[in-house]
């Protein structure tokens, strides 16, 4: 059995195994489109509220106009995107990187302590 604590070596050669370069691209395939698509909302949002005050003014209920419901859904979408991440990490990222620890470690995954 390994030691609990890798040394420095062995973290630059599990940094360059195939297993490592999967989890790493699969994060990416996930993370950087996600984060694009919620940015590209956000600014959608900030740039509408700046510069199309009169779209945004509209009354859509009562006193309740399109500007608080834009801004209501930044909200809702921010907790749809942790919600999807969190499923995603769950399903995909945590099992890819217990068996990267075992790897490491030589332990088994369900004997690591997180």
């Amino acid at each position: 059995m390994k030691s609990a604590t890798p040394t420095p070596e062995e973290f630059l050669a599990v940094s360059e195994s195939e297993q490592f370069n999967e989890l790493r691209g699969t994060f990416r395939t996930f993370a950087f489109p996600l984060s694009f698509a919620f940015l590209a909302w956000f600014l959608f949002y900030i740039v509408t509220a700046t510069y199309a005050t009169d779209f945004v003014s509209q009354r859509v209920y009562g006193a309740i106009t399109v500007g608080m419901v834009l801004g209501l859904a930044q909200f809702a979408t921010t907790a749809l995107v942790t919600w999807i991440y969190v499923r995603f990490a769950d399903n995909k990222l945590d099992p890819a990187t217990a068996a990267l620890r075992d790897t490491m470690t030589g332990s088994s995954p369900e004997s690591a302590v997180v």
